[in-house]
């Protein structure tokens, strides 16, 4: 393990933890090393290398578009574990690019790394919860790196799918998902004899399994139905409404079982279902234009939703953190954020662009203030150390004391837009989810 990938491991497990707020890895590996493809569903750009590279145990060599690797750039990268991979898509000539980096995956390999590839090739700019097809680039990489190796060592493909609640916010939360390692040395014979034909069933063997640890909804027609019933029912994995007393793997779990009904029961070819998806994307584009919180509407029913006990005690005592925090973080974060959304166009990009380099400037300005605190007011090296990493806990401090304002004005003003209609009619729509969708 290279020490700056060492570095990162440890330090991107603390700025995830303030990004998102809570997360869970299901089968997650039990070992930092095994000579393991893991092919990853791609929701999030940027951020997922950066989830799974910290938060999935697993030590990984990161397969990544080789348009990246910039000549003043290509030594961070490779002492991040960075592979350049060369796509057709680009213009490239990819047969002879990939095959330098097809020996490093071998040579990876062959000492027990591990290789993390992104199945899907891209990602969305608008989020969908459903899975595009595998590419066949990961089983022809292990296959290819078993015939380098004589079939000696042993190479493992496993699918690993991330979902998130949403994929930008501060504060949402994502479920790591692995599937059971499949053993490509037991294909030995048949790939032998026809290694394109084993090639694309092992392909469609992952494929299948990667669809098992993610949300799939396979008709895009079927998106907005799907999360619109999330968020009627609270219980699925929509970010802004979702029932908090019930855990994220039992949400992820009944968010999956959800899309599983919606595919096989398809709601275009039932009358009643059909007139309940309209009824649903009618409802929640009037709110949308309307600008109203679909908890309003629920805030009526329920005085719970307008407790500001919560909000008041934050802002009673977290004022102190939250106030250094604004000193430590407050220009750093106007820079970051308007660097980041002028430069670039794609939102996909935001949240992850923003988290790594808020780290870097965000160091590059609390150094010198550091010192100069160490220097004019606590003279103790150890302390301005220990203060240093303190920084990003009172940053996101102040982050906590804006946004439980915010949700303390929002709160005392739910009682004033009349919600009255909004209410009988989602009602309506719970009645009638529960009566046509079993699983909800």
């Amino acid at each position: 393990m290279r020490p700056l990938y060492l570095i990162l491991y440890f330090s991107l497990r603390y700025s995830l933890t303030l990004f998102y707020r809570r997360s869970v890895t299901i089968n997650r590996p039990d070992k930092w090393f095994g000579s393991t493809i893991f092919v990853s569903n791609h929701p999030n750009s940027f951020m997922d290398p950066l989830v799974l590279g910290s938060r999935n145990h697993a030590v990984v060599y990161f397969m990544t578009r080789s348009d990246v690797f910039k000549w003043w750039l290509k030594p961070v990268l490779w002492a991040s574990h960075m592979l350049p991979i060369f796509r057709q898509h680009d213009g490239e000539d990819t047969k002879a690019k990939n095959s330098d980096t097809f020996k490093q995956v071998t040579k990876s390999l062959s000492k027990g790394n591990n290789i993390l590839i992104f199945g899907e090739g891209f990602t969305d700019d608008i989020p969908v919860r459903t899975l595009k097809p595998v590419k066949k680039g990961a089983v022809r990489m292990g296959f290819q790196s078993l015939e380098a190796l004589d079939w000696k060592k042993k190479i493992y493909v496993r699918a690993v799918g991330i979902n998130y609640t949403d994929r930008n916010t501060i504060g949402s939360e994502f479920l790591i998902a692995n599937s059971d390692k499949i053993c490509l040395n037991d294909y030995r014979e048949a790939y032998l004899a026809n290694p394109n034909k084993v090639i694309t069933e092992v392909a469609k063997l992952v494929e299948g399994e990667m669809q098992k640890t993610v949300t799939y909804v396979k008709d895009p027609k079927s998106f907005s139905f799907h999360e619109n019933i999330m968020q009627i029912t609270r219980k699925g994995m929509n970010h802004a409404n979702h029932d908090e007393t019930i855990p994220l793997e039992e949400r992820w779990k009944y968010s999956k079982n959800l899309a599983t009904w919606i595919n096989a029961n398809n709601p275009d070819e039932n009358e009643e279902l059909a007139a309940l998806k309209k009824d649903l994307d009618s409802y929640f584009s009037l709110e949308k234009r309307m600008r109203i919180e679909d908890r309003f509407v629920l805030a009526k029913n329920h005085p719970e939703f307008k407790n500001r006990t919560k909000e008041l005690l934050t802002l009673i005592f977290l004022w102190p953190f939250a106030l250094l925090g604004i000193v430590h973080g407050l220009l750093p974060y106007l820079f970051v954020k308007k660097f980041t959304e002028k430069s670039f166009k794609r939102k996909v990009f935001w949240g992850s662009v923003k988290m790594m380099l808020g780290k870097l400037v965000g160091t590059l300005y609390n150094v010198p203030l550091i010192i100069l605190l160490n220097y004019l007011v606590f003279p103790n090296n150890w302390f301005g150390l220990a203060y240093f990493f303190v920084i990003p806990a009172l940053c996101y401090s102040a982050l906590m004391y804006v946004h439980a304002f915010r949700e303390f004005r929002i709160k005392g003003a739910m009682d004033k837009p009349d919600v009255s209609k909004f209410a009988g009619k989602r009602a309506d729509l719970e009645r009638r989810i529960k009566e046509l969708v079993p699983v909800a």
